[in-house]
C-alpha cells in the first residue's frame, strides 16, 4: 500500500506530530509512506523513520496556493497512490480540487482526518469530503455531524490521537544527566510546586489564567512556579509581550519560567508536579495532557473537549470549568498536600499500535486496491 499524506508543513504542532507517528507506524507495517509539505525541521525525523518528503507550497492561505492543483495533480498520477489522506483545510482543498480531477478509475481512496473544533463555513466543510472521515475525538465527531448534518455516519470513524506505551509510562524518570542540565538551566524551580502548561503561546491556550492561579497559591504559603513550555509563533509575540507584562504587574516574574520549544517534553511533564490545559475554546484531543497521565503525572483541566473526555476516563477529580480560576487553585492547594491517585496504565485505543492499526483498516475499506 502507498499513502500520500498532505498537511501545510512538517515545523511543529498537533497536526504534524500525528503525520510523523503515523509515517513510522506505517513504514514498520511496510506501507509506503508520503509526505507532501512545504518542508520544516521535522522533515529530517520522518525521512529518518522511513517516509518520503515532497517539497511542495500547498499550505499558506492565499490564492496563488490554488496554482498548486494542477502541479498536484500530475505528481499524483506519477506516484499512483492507494490513499490520499488530508490533514488541513488549505492542503486539503487543493488535494481535493486534484483528487476531482483525475479521472474516476485514477483516484486513490480519499480520507480526512478533522484534527480541530474549525470555524463552521464552506472553508472548513472540505474536511468532510473525504470516503472516509477520522475524527480524532468523540467531540469532533459530535462536532462534524452537528455542523455538517449532511455527513454520512457511516463515513466518521473515530480514531484517538495515542502514545508509545514504551516511552510515556507510569513512574517514568528523567536520567540524572537531564536533571542536572534541567537544573543548571532553570534552577529557580527546584524546591517548587512546579505547574506545567504545555502548547504554543496564543491567547486561546490560556496562558493568562496562570497568573491568578500563582498568585493565589503563593498567598496560601504553596510554593508555586508556573513553566511554560511552547513558542510564540510569527505574529503572536504581541500576546506573549502582554503576559510578562502582568506577569511584571503582578509582581510575579520570579514565579513564572519559559523554556520556548522543545523536544524533552516528556521529561519536563515527568520533572512537574502538576500539567495544566487553560484551554479557552475546547481541545480536539489534548495530547500533552494525556501523555502526563500515562507518566503517572495529575492533569488539572477546563472541563471540555478532548480533555474533558480524558478526566472522565482516567482522573475526574482534575475537571474545572472554564475559566474558574479559584476552584484551580483550590484543587491544586489539596493536591499539593495529598497528591491524587493516578492510573498506572494508559489502556486502548489509546496506545499507538491502536491509532496505527485503526488506521490501517480504515485505508483497506476504500483503497482501489483491495476493493476492486
Amino acid at each position: 500500500m502507498k499513502v500520500v499524506h498532505l498537511v501545510p508543513s512538517m515545523e511543529s504542532g498537533g497536526v504534524e506530530q500525528v503525520v510523523l507517528e503515523l509515517g513510522k507506524g506505517f513504514s514498520a507495517h511496510g506501507v509506503e509512506n508520503i509526505v507532501i509539505s512545504a518542508g520544516g525541521r521535522l522533515v529530517s525525523t520522518l525521512e529518518a523513520d522511513g517516509s518520503q518528503h515532497i517539497q511542495m507550497p500547498i499550505g499558506k492561505k492565499s490564492l496563488t496556493t490554488f496554482f498548486q492543483i494542477a502541479p498536484l495533480r500530475n505528481l499524483l498520477r506519477l506516484l499512483k497512490p492507494d490513499i490520499l489522506h488530508l490533514h488541513s483545510r488549505v492542503p486539503a482543498w487543493v488535494g481535493y480540487l486534484a483528487w476531482k480531477k483525475l479521472p474516476v478509475q485514477e483516484r486513490p481512496g480519499l480520507v480526512t482526518s478533522v484534527h480541530g473544533y474549525y470555524s463552521v463555513n464552506r472553508y472548513s466543510a472540505v474536511m468532510t469530503k473525504g470516503e472516509r472521515i477520522i475524527a480524532v475525538s468523540n467531540c469532533i465527531r459530535d462536532y462534524i455531524l452537528k455542523n455538517y448534518p449532511n455527513t454520512p455516519t457511516r463515513h466518521i470513524k473515530v480514531i484517538p490521537n495515542a502514545i508509545y506505551p514504551e516511552h510515556h509510562y507510569f513512574g517514568y524518570q528523567p536520567s540524572k544527566e537531564w536533571l542536572i542540565g534541567w537544573h543548571k538551566e532553570h534552577p529557580e524551580l527546584q524546591g517548587k510546586f512546579t505547574l506545567c502548561l504545555p502548547g504554543r503561546i496564543t491567547r486561546l491556550k490560556g496562558q493568562l489564567d496562570l497568573i491568578p492561579i500563582v498568585q493565589k497559591l503563593l498567598d496560601m504559603g504553596i510554593p508555586a512556579h508556573a513553566v511554560i513550555v511552547g513558542e510564540a509563533k510569527k505574529g503572536k509575540e504581541d500576546y506573549k509581550n502582554e503576559i510578562i507584562d502582568k506577569i511584571q504587574a503582578a509582581g510575579l516574574e520570579n514565579s513564572f519560567s519559559w523554556t520556548g520549544h522543545r523536544h524533552d517534553l516528556r521529561e519536563i511533564l515527568a520533572y512537574c508536579s502538576v500539567t495544566l490545559s487553560l484551554t479557552q475554546s475546547p481541545e480536539a484531543f489534548g495530547k500533552t495532557t494525556l501523555e502526563a497521565l500515562a507518566l503517572g503525572k495529575p492533569v488539572a483541566g477546563y472541563a471540555h473537549g478532548g480533555v474533558l473526555e480524558q478526566l472522565n476516563a482516567f482522573l475526574p477529580s482534575g475537571k474545572i470549568q472554564v475559566g474558574d480560576t479559584q476552584s484551580m487553585v483550590d484543587l491544586l492547594a489539596s493536591w499539593y498536600h495529598q497528591p491524587p491517585t493516578l492510573p498506572t496504565v494508559i489502556p486502548s485505543p489509546y496506545n499507538m499500535d491502536d491509532m496505527i492499526l485503526a488506521h490501517l483498516e480504515l485505508y483497506q475499506q476504500i483503497s482501489p486496491t483491495t476493493s476492486s
